[in-house]
């Protein structure tokens, strides 16, 4: 009896969520078009970081080699773009990626997403609320934090802030009231932002390219020491590892390590993800968005940086504000206010960016009920999820008021990356399943985004799979590395759930062992050896098991290539920079995933719609909805 009652709950942890696609109606606005999910996804995706990051490591990890840092960051962060382009072809519904793992790998996994992407965005409003605060307080002339320390301060070291951020809780209240306004009105107000922010950064490509010399990629290790002080004009920056000269100062694994940092310059792109109920054409205009944002953000990157480090040798570059610091080397003090007004625009951007999703997770989670119901009220006037916009607010609020967030910071990093390899992993599964009455969400396209020919093509597809029943398939090598069907079953769908599982866990050890082994592999001690190539063969063999596969003919506006390869690598290079954060990290991440659990376990579990909807047998496999499809 225990066992049953055990089992019972497992499959309802486990339950997968159906999608009502022949409901066309949406209780958000659908008002935005592709460029406001573009300037939506730039503004998110090139904050701040582009003013900061770029000098930080190009002087202690690349060099002038940072401009391939950013070429291998953007390829690994374009893998995880195209696996969340499909998902906006197949799911055109609010919910990113915790809705993507709700329809394909089951309730808990979604909840484990959604509650992480939460943290994610709560974490990035606070610390880029704060960033702000400090950027504008710089340029005036430090008022406000001369105030805090004076009238304010904390006295908790290593549980709160120095000094408590009241500006930054203003700016988060202003725009929590701009995004209850309207989705239209945020996006207006977000890509007058994005369209300056992307001027700045012309105006500092161009002058870079004018003001800067090649020279300064060819500095030999001779000119290095011999210069270093006269070249930086004395400005102190350059002490410590000043590398070995070149185009590549720290060689490649520097290279490597640089693209580490520059990957999380990209994370942001997901936001376009959670618009799928406000958008005009989200089938066409998700993927195109995501693609269209990675690429401009990709381009902004390369320029600044190659920029940067043409007007400046990159051992004397400020780590701090190395743009600012750059026109002062080329003669050019004033353009100091155009970096520091762009700079603004980019953290209002990122800020808006940042709260944008947010609320439309927890309304897509409320809506499941996974978290309270009362946080998917919708505002009739605005159309915008007020309840859940207002708290989001204030929890974010309360916490850039509170805490300095340094700390927390790589807790957004954990969320995103989880999320990531997560969709990567339900495009792998979901691309091999048989089509079945039931998995509705595998075509949602509305009659009126079909022309005829495609809608006859539809009808005469979905009528062959209907008819299409195989036999019964055994287990043996034959079928497993040559299989008799050309369309996916049941059997070979069962394969690929094994292997893809399989293909986490193989990718999981390989990480683990090649990051906290490092010193062994070093030492090349034999047991680190084999774990590496054991797991790497035992990888890429599992993969080909995937390959040779049938795959769905399921017709999509856009689909990931190179399957199974991409959404493996992706997984890969999400599970490897997870592995690169720290024990407190970790830690943190826990305490936040027991908050997580008893809210799921003591509510979510048991008011979830899908478990009322079977319990009402309210969908069945031959039920209405399977002209979705």
């Amino acid at each position: 009896m225990g066992c049953q009652a055990l089992l019972h709950v497992g499959q309802q942890m486990l339950r997968r969520k159906v999608v009502d696609c022949s409901r066309e109606d949406s209780r958000l606005s659908r008002c935005l078009n592709t460029f406001d999910l573009v300037a939506l996804g730039v503004g998110s995706t090139l904050g701040a970081g582009v003013y900061v990051l770029a000098g930080a490591v190009a002087r202690e990890n690349a060099g002038p080699a940072i401009v391939i840092s950013f070429l291998i960051a953007a390829l690994a962060s374009v893998l995880a773009g195209l696996c969340y382009g499909e998902f906006g072809a197949r799911v055109p519904k609010t919910g990113s990626a915790y809705l993507y793992s709700y329809v394909t790998v089951g309730e808990l996994w979604a909840f484990i997403t959604g509650w992480n992407l939460i943290l994610s965005y709560i974490i990035g409003t606070s610390s880029v609320a704060r960033a702000w605060s400090a950027t504008f307080d710089e340029l005036i002339g430090k008022p406000i934090g001369e105030f805090s320390r004076t009238h304010m301060a904390l006295n908790a070291p290593g549980v709160l802030a120095e000094n408590p951020d009241m500006f930054a809780v203003v700016i988060i209240l202003i725009l929590t009231g701009l995004l209850t306004l309207g989705v239209k009105e945020s996006a207006m107000v977000n890509k007058i932002f994005t369209c300056v922010n992307v001027l700045v950064l012309a105006f500092i490509m161009v002058s870079g390219f004018v003001k800067g010399s090649i020279t300064n990629w060819q500095l030999t290790e001779e000119d290095i020491r011999n210069t270093s002080g006269s070249l930086c004009l004395n400005n102190g920056t350059n002490k410590g590892d000043l590398g070995f000269g070149g185009f590549m100062p720290f060689g490649f694994s520097g290279v490597l390590s640089g693209a580490a940092t520059c990957f999380y310059a990209f994370v942001g792109f997901d936001c376009i993800a959670t618009t799928g109920e406000e958008v005009k054409n989200p089938q066409k205009a998700i993927p195109v968005g995501i693609v269209a944002s990675l690429l401009i953000c990709f381009v902004a990157y390369f320029g600044v940086s190659a920029a940067l480090t043409l007007m400046m040798p990159y051992f004397c570059l400020d780590k701090d504000s190395p743009l600012p610091d750059a026109f002062k080397h080329v003669g050019w003090e004033g353009a100091k206010y155009a970096v520091a007004v762009g700079s603004l625009c980019a953290l209002s951007t990122s800020l808006l960016g940042s709260m944008f999703p947010m609320p439309r997770v927890i309304y897509a989670m409320a809506e499941d009920g996974l978290l309270f119901k009362f946080l998917a009220r919708i505002n009739n006037r605005t159309k915008t999820p007020i309840i859940a916009t207002l708290t989001s607010g204030a929890i974010a609020a309360v916490m850039a008021f509170l805490f300095d967030l340094k700390d927390l910071v790589d807790l957004m990093s954990i969320g995103t990356l989880l999320a990531y390899s997560l969709v990567a992993a339900c495009v792998l599964v979901l691309r091999y399943q048989p089509e079945q009455p039931n998995m509705v969400y595998q075509m949602a396209r509305t009659a009126d985004e079909l022309d005829q020919v495609d809608q006859n093509e539809l009808v005469s597809t979905s009528d062959s799979h209907t008819g299409f029943l195989p036999g019964a398939e055994t287990f043996s090598l034959k079928t497993l590395l040559s299989p008799k069907n050309t369309e996916p079953s049941k059997f070979s769908g069962l394969i690929v759930n094994i292997s893809t599982s399989l293909i986490a866990l193989f990718i999981l050890i390989f990480c683990i062992v090649a990051v906290h082994g490092k010193e062994a592999l070093i030492r090349q001690e034999l047991w680190v050896v084999f774990v590496l190539i054991g797991s790497s063969l035992l990888c890429s063999l599992v993969t080909g098991i995937i390959w040779r596969q049938p795959e769905s003919k399921t017709k999509l506006s856009f689909k990931v290539p190179f399957l199974p390869v991409l959404p493996v690598l992706s997984i890969f290079v999400n599970i490897y920079l997870m592995m690169q954060l720290d024990q407190g990290t970790w830690v943190r991440f826990a305490v936040w995933m027991v908050i997580g659990f008893v809210i799921y376990f003591g509510y979510g579990l048991w008011h979830s719609e899908e478990a009322s909807l079977a319990a009402g047998q309210a969908r069945t496999p031959d039920g209405n909805l399977d002209h979705c499809k």
